[in-house]
């Protein structure tokens, strides 16, 4: 007999990197009666999210809100900016990178892909690291005639629980003079980990409602540049739906050239009310926080974390690679069955090796004790031989190191 009568008793721990928990508060914000997308009301309310989100994406400059998700904000930033075979460069940090890649050659663009290169415990080098900036330097210098038109990278790449200076990536570019586009994928990373679309010179950021801005999903972004604007307008991709130049215009009274999800936009309403009411920074710092506790744990176990390199590590996740020959989803598995919280699986040419704790959102202290309590409770069930318990690590590191709370 058919049943989706998972989680019988208590709250589900929803530990993967998104979907995040979603907020009691902002769950009865999208319970209020749907309105009329074309009422005053609904005009109102459109102009609050617009001017929210361009706060949180740190710009002046529009933002387009689409009732998608992420892939279809991938799919919008290139087709309004690139025509049929450009030539795009594809920096490859995991397997959102890799899928946003696949997405693009569907599109008939040339996706050229650098990465790293070599293996690093059986892993590829690439995936355990953030993008080089000065591989994409290197390559852009020698592409004299500038026929790559644009650069994408992922900011905080889910999959593996690195992040990447787009700062640096910037530079890069500068410094090897080319006019290549930059566009950025910020759908785990937004509201999480610091993210500056206008000062480190992004053209299109694109996110999620899922991750840090703690909705369900349904809801995708694009920030804009003026030069992606400009673009725009002799991009021969075809679009419709995607399309910025109607949404620009309808966006200046609050509305949009079709139906958005009203409801969906009544919680990112609350959601930016949360985060800006106490403080983009403040939600940045909480992450961080949270993040080192975790990885603390982790080291604790004695078991690697994903990332290699400490200084990129996510303050979204953090992946754990199981010892050799043990199957992390059988871990997984044992974790979900026995104490009812989901972790992230291994993705990719990762599959089996690693799992995923996510940090994320709406979450606390006793939240992450609880998550890694089930992760080393599981992990011992498994046959796991562990260094040291990882749960007293994290409550020492979150007892040592309190923060002030906020009452929302």
């Amino acid at each position: 007999m058919l049943t989706t009568d998972f989680h019988p008793t208590g709250r589900h721990f929803l530990q993967i990197p998104g979907p995040s928990p979603v907020p009691d508060r902002v769950l009865r914000a999208m319970s209020l009666p749907t309105i009329d997308h074309r009422g005053p009301e609904f005009g109102a309310l459109g102009l609050k999210v617009l001017a929210d989100i361009q706060k949180i994406f740190k710009t002046r400059h529009p933002v387009m809100i689409y009732p998608a998700s992420g892939t279809g904000a991938w799919e919008a930033a290139l087709v309004n900016t690139l025509s049929p075979g450009d030539h795009v460069l594809m920096y490859e940090t995991g397997h959102f990178a890799f899928l946003w890649q696949r997405l693009a050659t569907r599109l008939g663009l040339k996706a050229e892909v650098i990465a790293k290169p070599g293996m690093d415990g059986g892993i590829p080098t690439s995936w355990r690291h953030g993008v080089q900036a000065d591989l994409i330097e290197e390559r852009l210098k020698a592409d004299t005639a500038h026929t790559i038109r644009a650069v994408c990278v992922v900011h905080n790449e889910t999959s593996t629980g690195a992040t990447s200076d787009i700062a640096a990536v910037r530079r890069a570019m500068d410094a090897a003079k080319h006019p290549a586009l930059l566009l950025v994928d910020t759908i785990s990373g937004l509201a999480g980990a610091d993210y500056q679309h206008d000062a480190w010179g992004v053209d299109v950021s694109i996110s999620g409602s899922q991750k840090g801005l703690m909705l369900p999903p349904g809801m995708s972004f694009n920030a804009l540049s003026p030069r992606a604007i400009e673009a725009s307008k002799t991009a021969k991709l075809p679009r419709s739906f995607w399309a910025w130049d109607e949404i620009i215009e309808m966006n200046k009274g609050g509305y949009w050239p079709y139906t958005p999800n009203t409801n969906l936009m009544y919680g990112l309403s609350e959601a930016c009310d949360l985060i800006l009411g106490q403080g983009l920074d403040t939600v940045l710092a909480r992450h961080q926080r949270w993040a080192e506790g975790v990885r603390q744990g982790v080291r604790a176990w004695g078991l690697p974390i994903q990332c290699a390199d400490a200084g990129v590590y996510s303050p979204i996740l953090t992946g754990v690679i199981t010892p050799e020959g043990v199957d992390a989803d059988a871990v997984r598995k044992v974790i979900y069955e026995r104490f009812d919280c989901s972790l992230g699986t291994g993705l990719g040419k990762i599959k089996g090796r690693m799992f995923r704790i996510g940090h994320l959102g709406d979450s606390n202290d006793l939240t992450l004790i609880a998550t890694m309590a089930a992760c080393e409770m599981g992990m011992k069930l498994a046959g796991i031989p562990l260094a040291g318990s990882g749960v007293q690590t994290t409550m020492d590191y979150f007892a040592g190191h309190p923060v002030k709370l906020v009452m929302a």
